[in-house]
């Protein structure tokens, strides 16, 4: 089986269990376990922040770093599109007690005249603006990465407003693998960022939110409250500490095979339209004479997974578990694709 459907399906590799099972782990609701001090401390330094708090999903830590930072009741900005808004469950409004003002950008991804015009002015009619949030790379984007000069800029315009400004990084190392700026350049920018090891870097479980002391401190009181407090989760922490020294470089593998794939995708004739692809998520449009459900069955039926990512779209992500041989099966099954 060939599974496509997202960058979250991966197993651990051996030597990523070996590693794990040899962590030393205590009780981390008592600040205890080594494994997890060390995940937290680490990644907090790759961006250049003062800590971090490990949690059991990405969506746990966007929710808590959006909480950390709201003063309900009140307003958060982000694209149309953000995994904040579209698959999390509600968790803003529910959370932290904000209205979502939503922006059409450019494949996800806002600049800083979008959220100028977009900021409330001082009117008790209106709930105030207080944190902008983007995402990079963006999943409904098709991976799509910010340019550095936005992010910069909406960094200042945030600052300039006394907004706050988060960043969900699901997949920040895919963006950062083709980027040209550095992960230090991006946490100069952010009050609290989102990293996910679940996905393109292939960990079972787990993301670690940074930012200031201060924000960090505020943000284990919320996970408490959200019951994300786990005890002996270094095993856990361990397959992400692993992962940052051994996973990170090896995404361009997958880059290189998603940009592949839209190159067979572009020679069939049941494909309309391929999202430009960037990084390891490749979005594309089924013709009108070809019926999405029955698209996916059919892959389904050849040994292929993947999921329907709105009308006619179709979306695959490569990962850690998708091999060269992977694609070329996938070649054959897509030029072979008969209803």
């Amino acid at each position: 089986m060939i599974d496509l459907r997202s960058d979250t399906v991966t197993k651990p590799t051996a030597e990523m269990l070996a590693f794990m099972f040899r962590a030393e782990v205590g009780d981390d609701v008592f600040s205890e376990d080594p494994s997890i001090i060390a995940l937290e401390q680490k990644t907090a330094s790759i961006f250049g922040k003062e800590a971090g708090i490990f949690c059991p999903s990405g969506t746990m830590t966007n929710q808590i770093g959006i909480k950390v930072l709201s003063d309900p009741p009140g307003e958060i900005i982000c694209d149309e599109l953000a995994h904040v808004y579209q698959y999390e469950g509600g968790g803003i409004s529910f959370n932290s007690g904000l209205s979502v003002k939503l922006l059409q950008g450019d494949r996800g991804r806002l600049t800083a005249n979008l959220v100028s015009e977009a900021i409330n002015p001082n009117d008790v009619h209106k709930p105030k603006t207080q944190i902008v949030s983007v995402e990079n790379t963006c999943n409904k984007g098709g991976g799509s990465i910010y340019p550095f000069r936005d992010l910069k800029e909406i960094s200042e315009l945030a600052k300039n407003n006394g907004l706050y400004y988060h960043l969900d990084g699901a997949r920040i190392f895919n963006a950062l693998t083709e980027a040209d700026y550095t992960a230090k350049q991006v946490g100069s920018l952010f009050d609290t960022i989102s990293v996910c090891m679940s996905k393109g870097l292939g960990c079972p479980v787990g993301s670690v939110l940074i930012g200031s002391n201060e924000h960090i401190a505020k943000a284990r009181r919320i996970r408490k409250v959200f019951g994300g407090g786990m005890r002996q989760a270094g095993y856990l922490a361990a397959a992400a500490i692993y992962a940052l020294d051994h996973h990170v470089n090896r995404l361009k593998e997958d880059h290189l095979r998603a940009r592949k794939i839209s190159d067979i995708l572009n020679g069939l004739n049941y494909v309309e339209d391929i999202m430009p692809v960037e990084t390891n998520i490749v979005v594309f449009k089924l013709t009108e004479k070809l019926d999405l459900n029955q698209f996916l069955g059919k892959l389904a039926e050849m040994g292929i997974k993947a999921v329907a990512f709105g009308p006619r779209l179709v979306r695959f992500v490569t990962h850690l578990d998708f091999s060269d041989d992977d694609l070329n099966e996938l070649e054959k099954s897509l030029k072979n694709f008969r209803i």
